[in-house]
Protein backbone atom coordinates (compact mmCIF):
# COMPACT_ATOMS: atom_id res chain seq x y z
CA UNK A 1 0.00 0.00 0.00
CA UNK A 2 1.54 3.44 -1.07
CA UNK A 3 1.87 5.86 1.77
CA UNK A 4 -0.24 8.66 -0.51
CA UNK A 5 -2.44 6.80 -2.02
CA UNK A 6 -5.21 9.47 -3.20
CA UNK A 7 -3.61 12.24 -2.06
CA UNK A 8 -3.45 15.55 -3.75
CA UNK A 9 0.09 17.32 -2.60
CA UNK A 10 1.31 20.78 -3.85
CA UNK A 11 5.20 21.55 -3.57
CA UNK A 12 6.56 25.22 -3.86
CA UNK A 13 10.21 25.40 -5.59
CA UNK A 14 9.58 21.88 -6.87
CA UNK A 15 11.52 21.63 -10.23
CA UNK A 16 15.04 21.31 -8.45
CA UNK A 17 17.11 20.31 -5.30
CA UNK A 18 15.67 19.19 -2.25
CA UNK A 19 11.72 20.35 -3.80
CA UNK A 20 12.32 18.17 -6.61
CA UNK A 21 13.38 15.02 -4.35
CA UNK A 22 10.12 15.76 -2.36
CA UNK A 23 7.85 15.62 -5.48
CA UNK A 24 9.70 12.24 -6.70
CA UNK A 25 8.80 11.02 -3.37
CA UNK A 26 5.20 11.87 -2.76
CA UNK A 27 4.69 10.72 -6.80
CA UNK A 28 6.33 7.58 -6.08
CA UNK A 29 4.05 6.93 -3.09
CA UNK A 30 0.88 7.69 -4.92
CA UNK A 31 0.66 11.47 -4.41
CA UNK A 32 -1.08 13.24 -7.01
CA UNK A 33 1.17 16.61 -6.99
CA UNK A 34 1.65 20.26 -8.67
CA UNK A 35 4.30 22.22 -8.06
CA UNK A 36 6.02 25.18 -8.43
CA UNK A 37 9.18 26.56 -10.45
CA UNK A 38 9.84 30.63 -10.73
CA UNK A 39 12.34 31.18 -13.41
CA UNK A 40 12.08 30.75 -17.21
CA UNK A 41 15.80 28.78 -17.04
CA UNK A 42 13.46 25.94 -15.43
CA UNK A 43 10.60 25.22 -18.18
CA UNK A 44 12.80 22.59 -19.39
CA UNK A 45 13.49 21.12 -16.34
CA UNK A 46 9.67 21.77 -14.97
CA UNK A 47 8.25 20.03 -18.14
CA UNK A 48 10.77 16.81 -18.08
CA UNK A 49 9.80 16.53 -14.11
CA UNK A 50 5.85 16.58 -15.05
CA UNK A 51 6.13 13.82 -17.47
CA UNK A 52 8.40 11.81 -15.17
CA UNK A 53 5.51 12.15 -12.54
CA UNK A 54 2.90 11.40 -14.91
CA UNK A 55 5.12 8.08 -16.26
CA UNK A 56 4.68 7.08 -12.26
CA UNK A 57 0.95 6.73 -13.02
CA UNK A 58 0.06 10.01 -11.27
CA UNK A 59 -1.84 13.12 -11.91
CA UNK A 60 0.77 15.69 -12.12
CA UNK A 61 1.32 19.24 -13.37
CA UNK A 62 4.07 22.31 -13.03
CA UNK A 63 2.92 25.98 -12.29
CA UNK A 64 5.37 28.70 -13.27
CA UNK A 65 4.31 30.53 -10.04
CA UNK A 66 6.39 33.23 -7.66
CA UNK A 67 5.72 31.76 -3.57
CA UNK A 68 7.12 34.87 -3.00
CA UNK A 69 3.67 37.27 -4.65
CA UNK A 70 0.48 36.87 -2.36
CA UNK A 71 -1.76 36.96 -5.68
CA UNK A 72 0.24 34.69 -7.68
CA UNK A 73 -0.07 32.09 -4.73
CA UNK A 74 -4.24 32.77 -4.26
CA UNK A 75 -4.17 31.88 -8.46
CA UNK A 76 -2.19 28.93 -8.13
CA UNK A 77 -4.17 27.33 -5.53
CA UNK A 78 -7.68 28.04 -7.35
CA UNK A 79 -6.15 26.63 -10.09
CA UNK A 80 -4.66 23.26 -8.61
CA UNK A 81 -8.64 22.97 -6.54
CA UNK A 82 -9.75 23.36 -10.23
CA UNK A 83 -7.80 21.16 -12.04
CA UNK A 84 -7.08 18.83 -8.64
CA UNK A 85 -10.41 18.73 -6.95
CA UNK A 86 -8.95 19.06 -3.48
CA UNK A 87 -5.16 19.49 -1.95
CA UNK A 88 -4.21 17.57 1.19
CA UNK A 89 -0.86 18.67 1.51
CA UNK A 90 1.43 21.86 1.30
CA UNK A 91 4.91 21.84 1.50
CA UNK A 92 6.26 25.16 1.65
CA UNK A 93 9.59 24.91 0.57
CA UNK A 94 10.94 27.72 -1.88
CA UNK A 95 13.94 29.63 -0.84
CA UNK A 96 16.76 31.40 -1.47
CA UNK A 97 19.98 32.76 0.11
CA UNK A 98 22.12 36.21 -0.41
CA UNK A 99 24.46 35.48 2.27
CA UNK A 100 26.45 38.63 3.46
CA UNK A 101 28.09 40.09 6.62
CA UNK A 102 24.82 42.43 8.25
CA UNK A 103 27.81 45.48 7.96
CA UNK A 104 27.56 44.72 3.93
CA UNK A 105 23.88 44.05 3.37
CA UNK A 106 21.30 45.99 1.66
CA UNK A 107 17.84 46.71 2.19
CA UNK A 108 17.58 44.85 -1.67
CA UNK A 109 19.10 41.67 -0.02
CA UNK A 110 17.02 41.31 3.47
CA UNK A 111 14.03 41.87 1.91
CA UNK A 112 14.01 39.42 -0.80
CA UNK A 113 15.05 36.80 1.15
CA UNK A 114 12.43 37.24 3.86
CA UNK A 115 10.04 37.40 1.20
CA UNK A 116 10.71 34.37 -0.66
CA UNK A 117 11.43 32.44 2.30
CA UNK A 118 9.48 33.84 4.99
CA UNK A 119 6.41 35.57 3.29
CA UNK A 120 5.88 32.73 1.16
CA UNK A 121 5.07 30.44 3.54
CA UNK A 122 2.08 32.80 4.83
CA UNK A 123 1.19 33.38 1.63
CA UNK A 124 0.72 29.48 0.59
CA UNK A 125 -0.77 28.41 4.22
CA UNK A 126 -3.29 31.24 4.16
CA UNK A 127 -4.73 29.96 0.63
CA UNK A 128 -4.69 26.05 1.38
CA UNK A 129 -5.80 26.29 5.21
CA UNK A 130 -9.60 27.28 3.69
CA UNK A 131 -9.75 23.55 1.33
CA UNK A 132 -8.18 21.68 4.08
CA UNK A 133 -10.64 23.09 6.93
CA UNK A 134 -13.71 22.07 4.87
CA UNK A 135 -11.71 18.67 4.22
CA UNK A 136 -11.10 18.39 8.02
CA UNK A 137 -8.01 17.04 7.43
CA UNK A 138 -4.41 18.40 5.94
CA UNK A 139 -0.70 18.06 6.55
CA UNK A 140 1.28 21.38 6.16
CA UNK A 141 5.16 20.89 5.62
CA UNK A 142 7.28 24.06 6.15
CA UNK A 143 11.02 24.32 5.24
CA UNK A 144 13.08 26.04 7.97
CA UNK A 145 16.79 25.31 8.44
CA UNK A 146 19.11 24.42 10.72
CA UNK A 147 20.51 27.77 10.44
CA UNK A 148 17.24 28.96 11.45
CA UNK A 149 17.78 27.40 15.20
CA UNK A 150 21.51 28.04 15.34
CA UNK A 151 22.19 30.89 13.22
CA UNK A 152 25.25 31.51 11.43
CA UNK A 153 27.57 34.27 10.53
CA UNK A 154 27.14 35.63 7.47
CA UNK A 155 23.73 34.59 7.42
CA UNK A 156 20.98 36.90 9.74
CA UNK A 157 18.67 37.34 6.58
CA UNK A 158 18.33 33.49 6.13
CA UNK A 159 18.40 32.88 9.60
CA UNK A 160 16.07 35.44 10.36
CA UNK A 161 13.66 34.09 8.09
CA UNK A 162 13.81 30.29 8.77
CA UNK A 163 13.60 31.17 12.35
CA UNK A 164 10.32 33.35 11.77
CA UNK A 165 9.25 29.88 9.98
CA UNK A 166 9.06 28.10 13.01
CA UNK A 167 7.23 30.67 14.91
CA UNK A 168 5.11 30.56 12.31
CA UNK A 169 4.70 27.04 12.23
CA UNK A 170 4.21 26.51 15.90
CA UNK A 171 1.36 28.97 16.00
CA UNK A 172 -0.66 27.72 13.04
CA UNK A 173 -0.41 24.11 14.42
CA UNK A 174 -2.25 25.47 17.52
CA UNK A 175 -5.07 27.44 15.80
CA UNK A 176 -5.74 24.52 13.20
CA UNK A 177 -5.12 21.40 15.07
CA UNK A 178 -8.93 21.37 16.18
CA UNK A 179 -9.89 20.71 12.27
CA UNK A 180 -7.14 17.83 12.59
CA UNK A 181 -5.03 20.19 10.22
CA UNK A 182 -1.34 19.48 11.27
CA UNK A 183 1.53 22.03 11.00
CA UNK A 184 5.34 21.07 10.89
CA UNK A 185 8.72 22.04 9.80
CA UNK A 186 12.02 20.25 8.71
CA UNK A 187 14.99 21.71 9.23
CA UNK A 188 17.79 20.26 7.28
CA UNK A 189 21.64 20.72 7.66
CA UNK A 190 24.25 20.89 4.78
CA UNK A 191 22.38 19.13 2.28
CA UNK A 192 24.10 18.27 -1.58
CA UNK A 193 21.69 20.66 -4.11
CA UNK A 194 22.59 23.66 -5.88
CA UNK A 195 22.21 26.25 -3.03
CA UNK A 196 25.44 24.43 -1.32
CA UNK A 197 27.51 23.61 -4.16
CA UNK A 198 30.08 26.19 -3.26
CA UNK A 199 30.50 23.89 -0.29
CA UNK A 200 30.82 20.00 -2.19
CA UNK A 201 34.17 19.73 -2.37
CA UNK A 202 37.64 21.36 -1.27
CA UNK A 203 38.86 22.15 2.46
CA UNK A 204 35.73 24.16 2.77
CA UNK A 205 33.34 20.85 3.05
CA UNK A 206 35.56 18.92 4.93
CA UNK A 207 35.84 22.28 7.81
CA UNK A 208 32.03 21.21 8.00
CA UNK A 209 31.80 17.92 7.76
CA UNK A 210 33.88 17.96 10.75
CA UNK A 211 31.34 19.44 12.91
CA UNK A 212 28.71 16.78 11.66
CA UNK A 213 28.48 13.84 14.00
CA UNK A 214 27.44 11.62 11.12
CA UNK A 215 30.58 12.49 8.93
CA UNK A 216 28.58 13.57 5.56
CA UNK A 217 26.14 16.06 4.07
CA UNK A 218 22.63 15.10 3.72
CA UNK A 219 21.03 13.97 0.48
CA UNK A 220 18.51 15.82 -0.80
CA UNK A 221 16.51 12.08 -0.75
CA UNK A 222 17.50 12.58 3.21
CA UNK A 223 15.28 15.33 3.51
CA UNK A 224 12.52 14.17 0.87
CA UNK A 225 11.97 11.01 3.24
CA UNK A 226 11.14 12.95 6.61
CA UNK A 227 8.77 15.02 4.88
CA UNK A 228 6.67 11.65 3.23
CA UNK A 229 7.06 11.24 7.39
CA UNK A 230 5.30 14.00 8.08
CA UNK A 231 2.54 14.13 5.19
CA UNK A 232 1.10 10.53 5.70
CA UNK A 233 -0.82 9.22 8.28
CA UNK A 234 2.72 7.70 9.93
CA UNK A 235 3.32 11.61 10.94
CA UNK A 236 -0.43 11.56 12.06
CA UNK A 237 0.21 12.51 15.92
CA UNK A 238 2.57 15.01 15.01
CA UNK A 239 2.17 18.91 14.60
CA UNK A 240 3.66 22.06 15.89
CA UNK A 241 7.18 20.38 15.54
CA UNK A 242 10.80 20.97 14.11
CA UNK A 243 12.33 17.69 12.78
CA UNK A 244 15.84 18.50 12.51
CA UNK A 245 17.59 16.79 9.83
CA UNK A 246 21.00 17.46 10.07
CA UNK A 247 23.04 14.45 10.86
CA UNK A 248 23.29 15.78 14.51
CA UNK A 249 24.95 19.04 13.33
CA UNK A 250 23.02 20.97 16.49
CA UNK A 251 23.55 18.71 18.95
Amino acid sequence: MKLLKDKVAIVTGGARGIGEAIVLKFAEQGADVAFTYVSDSSIDKANALELKLISLGVKAKAYKTNAGDFIQCETFVADVLKEFGTIDICVNNAGISKDNLLLRMNEEQWSSVINTNLNSVFYMTKQVIRPMMKAKTGSIINMSSIIGEMGNAGQSSYAASKAGIIGFTKSVAKELGSRNIRCNCIAPGFVETDMTSYLKDGEGAEKYKAGIPLGRFASADDIANTALFLASDLGNYITGQTISVCGGLNI
